[in-house]
C-alpha cells in the first residue's frame, strides 16, 4: 500500500486552531462526524472501501514528529500545553468506521471525544479523493492540470498590468480536502509561490507552509460554532458564546469570523460593536458573495467602523476569474482575501468529488448548519432544524 498521509501536518491550519480552542474550553465534548458525497461519482465510492480502511489503519499509526511539533510551537498562537498534548496524541482506530452499502455509497463515521476525532475530517477527505482519482489516467490528468495551471498564471500576469486599486488582490490555497493528490497540491502551491508572489500569499496546508516557506492560513470552520449549539449555552446565544471563547483563546490573533452557520443575517444580529472591533474581518462560504459583501459593508457602516481597517475573506467555490470579479467590486472599499480550493488543486479536466465530513452531533444531540446556500445545509434531524429556524427567525428554504 502506498500511504497517502505521511505527516500529521498535512491538513488545514484551522483544524489545529479549533482543536486547541476546544481542548482548552470544552475538552469533554463527545462528537460525531459524518461523511457525505453531494454529487454522483463516475465510479461508485463503495469500491474504495478496502483501500480506505487500509489508509485509515496507516493514519492511526502516525505520530507527530519532534520537527513537526517544533514548527507548530513556532506559531505564536499555538500554546505550549497544546503542543504537549499533540506530543502524546495518536488517532484511535476504534473511533472511526468505514462501510459501504448495496447502492455503492461509502459511509464513514467518526465518533468519540471531540479532541480525539475532530482531526479525522481533512485526512479522510484527502484519502477518499486521492484513492478515487487514482482510477483515472494519471499522466493525462497531470498534463491537463499543468496546462490549466499555466493558464491561471497567465491570467494573473495580465491582471498585474492593470492600474492598482485601493486594496490589492491576494489569494491563498484552500485545497487540501478536495485535491487530486498530495503530490499535485505541492506542485501547484510551489508554482503559485514562484510564479505569482505578488498575489499568492499562503496556504491552509500546514505541511506545505512549513516546507515551502509560506504563511499558514486559517482560523475557524463551521464545526467550531456548531459545537456551541450543544455545550450548555442557550441556543440563541451559541454564536456569541463561540465568538467570545475565540476572543479569549486568541486575544487578537486569528481574527476572521465565519458567518454562515445560521446565515449572514442571523450572524450580523449577534456581531455587535464589541465583536466587530475585536475581529479583523469576516469569511464568506455560502450564498451570493456580492450580496454578502454589501451586507458586511453596511454593517460596518452602521457601527461607524472604517471598512478600510477590516477584511472580507471569500472562500465559496472560487476560481481566479470569479475572485478577480469580486475584488473589482469591493477593492476600493475594504481589504480582501480569497481562499481558492478545488479549482487550484483539482482542476484536471475531471469532475471533482463534492465530499464533506461534517459535525452532525455533539454531546448526544444534533447540531446543524443553516447555510445561505440551501444545498449546504447539514442536519438530518428535522425537529432540531425547525427549532433552530424558529429561534433565529429563519424561514424554511
Amino acid at each position: 500500500m502506498q500511504p497517502i498521509i505521511r505527516s500529521l501536518l498535512d491538513t488545514d491550519l484551522y483544524k489545529f486552531t479549533m482543536w486547541q480552542a476546544m481542548l482548552h474550553r470544552h475538552p469533554a465534548t463527545q462528537a460525531e462526524y459524518t461523511f457525505v458525497c453531494r454529487n454522483m461519482p463516475e465510479h461508485p465510492l463503495a469500491g474504495l472501501l478496502d483501500d480506505v480502511n487500509a489508509q485509515l489503519d496507516h493514519l492511526c499509526s502516525l505520530r507527530f514528529t519532534r520537527g513537526e511539533l517544533a514548527y507548530l510551537a513556532s506559531l505564536r498562537f499555538i500554546k505550549s500545553d497544546f503542543v504537549d498534548f499533540l506530543r502524546i496524541f495518536q488517532f484511535q482506530r476504534e473511533f472511526i468506521h468505514a462501510t459501504a452499502d448495496a447502492a455503492g455509497r461509502l459511509h464513514i463515521r467518526a465518533a468519540g471525544p471531540q479532541v480525539h476525532v475532530t482531526a479525522f475530517e481533512v485526512f479522510v477527505l484527502s484519502i477518499v479523493n486521492e484513492l478515487y482519482f487514482r482510477r483515472f489516467d494519471q499522466a493525462g490528468a497531470i498534463a491537463e492540470g499543468r496546462r490549466r495551471l499555466a493558464a491561471k498564471l497567465e491570467v494573473l500576469h495580465d491582471f498585474a498590468a492593470l492600474p492598482p486599486r485601493a486594496h490589492p488582490f491576494e489569494f491563498f490555497d484552500f485545497g487540501v480536502r478536495r485535491r487530486f493528490s498530495g503530490a499535485w497540491q505541492r506542485e501547484v502551491v510551489a508554482a503559485l509561490r514562484d510564479g505569482a508572489p505578488r498575489f499568492f500569499k499562503g496556504t491552509s496546508n500546514v505541511l506545505l507552509a512549513r516546507d515551502l516557506g509560506l504563511v499558514p492560513i486559517g482560523t475557524m470552520a463551521h464545526e467550531y460554532l456548531q459545537t456551541y449549539q450543544a455545550v450548555g449555552v442557550q441556543l440563541r446565544e451559541f454564536q456569541r458564546a463561540a465568538l467570545e471563547s475565540w476572543v479569549q483563546e486568541y486575544r487578537g490573533d486569528l481574527g476572521i469570523a465565519l458567518t454562515d452557520v445560521v446565515g449572514m443575517d442571523a450572524f450580523l444580529a449577534d456581531f455587535d460593536l464589541y465583536f466587530a472591533k475585536l475581529f479583523e474581518g469576516l469569511r464568506h462560504d455560502s450564498g451570493d458573495p456580492i450580496a454578502w459583501g454589501e451586507k458586511a459593508l453596511a454593517h460596518y457602516q452602521r457601527l461607524r467602523i472604517d471598512s478600510h481597517t477590516k477584511r472580507l475573506v471569500f472562500s465559496d467555490a472560487l476560481d481566479i476569474p470569479k475572485a478577480l470579479g469580486i475584488h473589482g467590486t469591493f477593492s476600493d472599499r475594504i481589504q480582501m482575501g480569497f481562499g481558492i480550493g478545488t479549482n487550484l488543486t483539482n482542476d484536471m479536466g475531471l469532475t471533482p468529488l463534492n465530499i464533506v465530513m461534517k459535525l452532525t452531533a455533539a454531546n448526544g444531540q444534533p447540531v446543524a448548519k443553516l447555510s445561505d446556500s440551501p444545498g449546504k445545509t447539514i442536519c438530518d434531524d428535522e425537529t432540531f432544524l425547525s427549532y433552530l429556524r424558529q429561534v433565529f427567525h429563519i424561514e424554511s428554504a
